[in-house]
């Protein structure tokens, strides 16, 4: 391993928390002081950085921390961080606290973010993709994602029990942003009738289609999965319109939101961000910059941070026709 001049990383999390967060911390302070750097906790994201909440971290300061959700540095969108002057005094802080490389845990926001920076001020940075969306290209798999889904997967388990107890119809809202990894695999997983999400061509006549499939087949209950980011119709209107077209079925709506994105991370996500860790400190140390670190086949690999928010990661066209043949 060739190693440069690098000294001091400095590493935050920032935009929305995924579980996953705090063993990507940890693998980077202990990478770190293991290749004797010196490592500082950046506490707020990208805010903290402006405003200089910096912390010395040792090995024993990221203990007992892998099993936790969220994230023990805290997490901040920054509106200032947007504008030339407050990443000025970003790179002051920088300077003055002899940080030479940033380690940037989040998603696109945050990688935008720490892109400019790096063009403006050439201080090194590597991304670290953490989000539940997992919508980040050059990664196969986002921490947060696996813990998110069976988060949704055990919901919507339960609900089927009372569905199936009174013979109802829930249409379910789950998380993901433009993105519906989680709505379709979730959706498969718990044997939904229909999976609606922003990568495909929802109408409402193939829904009502399937409902009338169901029927046929003497199905008295029905889970539909919808994707936050749905382009047809919020699930309220869903729900409303399928309500219209059935007026005999007992309709009940369940909005997950947040309770997705917390939690205790699942052991695929304090594995995956333990290598993504360790991996972002030994980038840095090999030179590699302005890239974010993923696993893709298995094997860890370093994309452009622009390639990484330009590109997103596509829905698998498979498992959209797997969806489709076992709702019958």
């Amino acid at each position: 391993m060739i190693k440069n001049s690098i000294k001091k990383i400095g590493v935050f999390t920032s935009g929305g928390d995924s579980p996953g967060m705090n063993a990507a911390i940890r693998a980077v302070v202990r990478t770190g002081i293991y290749h004797n750097l010196e490592i500082v906790g950046i506490r707020e994201g990208l805010n903290g950085l402006i405003a200089g909440k910096f912390t010395k971290m040792g090995a024993r300061s990221v203990s007992n921390i892998i099993n936790l959700g969220g994230t023990i540095l805290k997490s901040a969108r920054s509106e200032e961080f947007r504008t030339y002057e407050g990443r000025k005094k970003a790179y002051d802080n920088c300077v003055e606290n002899n940080i030479d490389a940033l380690v940037c845990i989040g998603g696109d926001g945050t990688f935008t973010g720490a892109k400019i920076f790096n063009e403006e001020f050439g201080i090194q940075v590597i991304g670290v993709p953490g989000t539940i969306d997992n919508d980040i290209f050059g990664t196969d798999n986002t921490i947060g994602y696996d813990t998110a889904l069976n988060t949704a997967m055990e919901a919507i388990d339960k609900i089927r029990d009372t569905a199936t107890s009174h013979n109802r119809v829930f249409f379910i809202e789950v998380m993901g942003r433009d993105a519906g990894f989680i709505a379709l695999n979730s959706g498969i997983a718990t044997g939904a009738i229909d999976i609606l999400i922003p990568e495909q061509k929802d109408s409402l006549e193939d829904l009502f289609e399937n409902f009338e499939r169901a029927k046929k087949r003497g199905k008295n209950s029905s889970i539909v999965v919808v994707a936050e980011g749905e382009k047809l119709a919020s699930v309220y209107t869903l729900a409303e319109k399928t309500k219209e077209k059935f007026p005999d079925y007992d309709i009940r709506i369940t909005v997950l939101g947040h309770i997705q994105r917390g939690g205790s991370p699942s052991c695929a996500d304090r594995v995956l961000a333990s290598r993504l860790g360790y991996g972002a400190v030994v980038g840095l140390m090999e030179g590699i910059s302005n890239q974010m670190v993923g696993i893709r086949s298995n094997e860890m690999v370093y994309t452009p941070i622009e390639e990484a928010i330009k590109k997103h990661n596509t829905i698998n066209e498979n498992l959209l026709k797997i969806s489709e043949i076992l709702a019958i």
